[in-house]
């Protein structure tokens, strides 16, 4: 259901429900789109960067990063778009990390496992049959 809301672009009011934002801010984004895709659909224009984008267009550059991380712009068509990594900010094309930053978090992930493992057969060691003997006979 839909509830009442500020748009974060423009602070309109506006019935928030699968847009995020209001109606005029997303009028405003399809058009910004409309004219990013027709510049770089040009044949001269396909392998701009982003930044040649936005002095061309005048489009922010965030914008445009956006547009290809939801996929509106691909990045097999107009190879040299792309937009940054969460977690370092390096410029990738596709997923949400780069290759470095996702070995390293494979890297921490198996490290954990492995220190949960070695725990593990520590506490069935520690946690099995204790016995203790009795010495006759024998003073100390």
């Amino acid at each position: 259901m839909a509830e009442l809301a500020n748009c974060p672009r423009c602070n309109a009011l506006f019935m928030r429900g699968p847009a995020t934002v209001c109606r005029d801010c997303v009028k405003q984004e399809e058009k910004e789109f409309q004219t990013v895709y027709a510049f770089v659909r040009q044949k001269k224009n396909r392998t701009a960067t982003v930044l040649e984008i936005v002095r061309e267009t005048g489009v922010e550059e965030y914008k445009i990063r956006d547009f290809v991380k939801a996929k509106r712009l691909h990045p097999a068509q107009f190879p040299a778009l792309a937009y940054s990594c969460e977690k370092c900010g390096a410029d990738i094309q596709e997923g949400r990390l780069c290759e470095s930053c996702a070995r390293e978090i494979h890297q921490g992930v198996r490290e954990q496992e492995e220190l949960k493992s070695v725990t593990e057969r520590n506490k069935k060691e520690d946690a099995g049959p204790v016995t203790y003997y009795s010495v006759k006979g024998k003073e100390r």
